[in-house]
């Protein structure tokens, strides 16, 4: 029987292996990060930076630091930056205005209050500087979305409830992992609310390598499965 996972040490494990073996953070996720990463400005501050692939590929040799609310986790960033325990949307440990750009990857659609977390990094994050998010495409998380097969053999997604806020479980190792869904138009509404200027905007599906790691993901290919933003402020 699993449950839900409120102490994310519990999946540290689980998240090791998921990183190591799924080529989606290698070939997806790594090119759209650093096409949002070009010209942002120093101090960077890694949101849920986790055991630090990023930090690693994108930290090193620039001003960085890195939180997450696992520690186990933050074992693994294995001195690529400094660090900070913290659990999301939490930032006050920062001051206003000290960072330059603020980075988070699959991590604002596990916030229940997404609002908070855009308002906080609005308030941390100096003019001129940015923010760069990495979630999964919110037609994705949608609850009852998911690809079905026409007669033809044609592959078509189902859109869900997408037009609604809602959550989901989904599996993490032994345990489940609760994911926020919010429509694209709130995210970017919230945005807009907290002072952010959107700079571009990224929609991408499944790369060749996830779906022949997988094979039931074929016929996807052009069904939008990460969304990718860079605002600044």
């Amino acid at each position: 029987m699993t449950e839900s996972v409120e102490n994310w040490d519990s999946v540290a494990e689980w998240w090791f292996d998921e990183v190591q073996e799924d080529p989606v953070y290698r070939e997806d996720i790594g090119p759209m990060l650093e096409k949002l990463m070009i010209g942002v400005p120093e101090p960077l501050l890694e949101l849920g930076c986790g055991e630090g692939q990023w930090l690693r590929r994108f930290g090193r040799g620039r001003k960085a630091i890195g939180t997450d609310a696992s520690l186990s986790l933050l074992r693994g960033v294995d001195g690529e930056a400094p660090l900070v325990q913290g659990v999301l949307p939490e930032v006050g440990w920062i001051r206003s205005g000290a960072i330059g750009t603020a980075v988070s990857v699959f991590v604002l659609d596990l916030i229940e209050d997404h609002q908070r977390f855009i308002a906080e990094t609005a308030r941390i994050v100096r003019a001129g500087g940015a923010l760069v998010v990495i979630i999964n495409h919110p037609a994705f998380t949608a609850p009852d979305s998911g690809p079905f097969m026409d007669p033809d053999l044609d592959v078509f997604w189902r859109w869900g409830d997408y037009l609604e806020d809602g959550r989901s479980d989904v599996p993490a190792g032994t345990g489940t992992v609760t994911m926020y869904h919010r429509p694209t138009a709130t995210l970017l509404t919230a945005a807009a609310e907290a002072g952010w200027s959107l700079e571009e905007m990224i929609e991408a599906p499944l790369g060749p390598a996830a779906i022949e790691r997988e094979p039931s993901y074929g016929g996807q290919e052009s069904i939008p499965r990460f969304l990718g933003v860079r605002w600044r402020r």
